[in-house]
């Protein structure tokens, strides 16, 4: 069957209404607010397999620049990875992966990506290997009470306001994203739109979640520090976990990083360098 690859779409409203489609049905997410919104830009690039108008499998390019202590390096994240059910076993997942890692030879330091348990036998063919991601969390007893500030994340104006926030100030991180906002606020515009706080003392926003009395700290925006943003939400806080590595590891608990269904992939100069470096992604970050 006749196929065409079709690259950076977004502004094509039949085929970003296919994508939607297919995403929804592979995944339940749907790309059409964020992108309403301002915040599918160049830096999402989905590389399609298009028949008769309909995309039936997909490869997205994320644009994922981090800052990795202090250096800027140029990281490339494969995600929304799909194909309808009707296509599948056809090669073309591997068409896609071999256009986008042609595309993308000697222009990135590495390109990475999270599969699901099915497909750990597919990244391989492509020159991925199995790395490892390490967490850091500790025990804390605090005595004050919570001195964070909720900022609420309700329409667009809150939206603008979270992206600038975020695209012009540092994280306290060893490894964060700069540079693409708009992955960032795929979470904070849709599934954690109460999850962003202010905290006055040390003039930093911190993106976090309460689960019973431990608080689950993806991101410190400033820079504050990791032990003055958890004592700021109080004494329900018994526990903290970060989803981010800290530039001081003292005190904290590392453990290498297991998902359910989830496998980190990488290649790349960036990851043969940084092999045995105890980080793990932002997982606010993940596509």
């Amino acid at each position: 069957m006749n196929y065409c690859i079709e690259k950076n779409y977004r502004n094509n409203d039949a085929l970003r209404a296919s994508f939607n489609r297919l995403a929804e049905k592979t995944f339940g997410l749907n790309f059409e607010n964020w992108y309403q919104n301002g915040f599918w830009q160049d830096n999402y690039i989905p590389y399609s397999v298009v028949i008769d108008g309909d995309v039936v499998s997909n490869v997205s390019v994320n644009a994922c620049n981090m800052n990795y202590k202090g250096k800027i390096v140029k990281l490339i994240q494969l995600g929304t990875i799909m194909t309808d059910i009707d296509h599948r076993g056809k090669g073309y997942a591997g068409a896609l992966m071999k256009e986008v890692i042609k595309d993308y030879d000697g222009k990135a330091d590495g390109i990475y990506l999270f599969a699901n348990d099915s497909v750990l036998e597919f990244y391989p063919k492509f020159g991925f290997k199995e790395a490892k991601e390490y967490q850091y969390s500790k025990e804390v007893t605090i005595s004050g009470k919570c001195k964070v500030q909720n900022i609420p994340l309700t329409n667009k104006t809150d939206f603008d306001r979270a992206a600038k926030i975020l695209d012009t100030n540092n994280q306290n991180a060893q490894l964060y994203m700069v540079g693409n906002p708009g992955l960032y606020m795929f979470y904070l515009s849709q599934f954690m739109t109460e999850n962003m706080f202010y905290i006055e003392e040390c003039s930093s926003y911190a993106v976090a979640e309460m689960e019973d009395d431990t608080l689950i700290l993806h991101t410190i925006i400033g820079n504050g520090a990791v032990d003055e943003v958890i004592r700021a939400f109080g004494s329900q806080v018994k526990k903290a976990v970060l989803c981010f590595t800290p530039k001081d590891t003292d005190g904290f608990e590392k453990s290498e990083l297991h998902e359910e269904d989830t496998t980190f992939f990488v290649q790349g100069k960036f990851f043969e360098e940084n092999y045995n470096e105890e980080y793990m992604m932002q997982a606010i970050t993940h596509a």
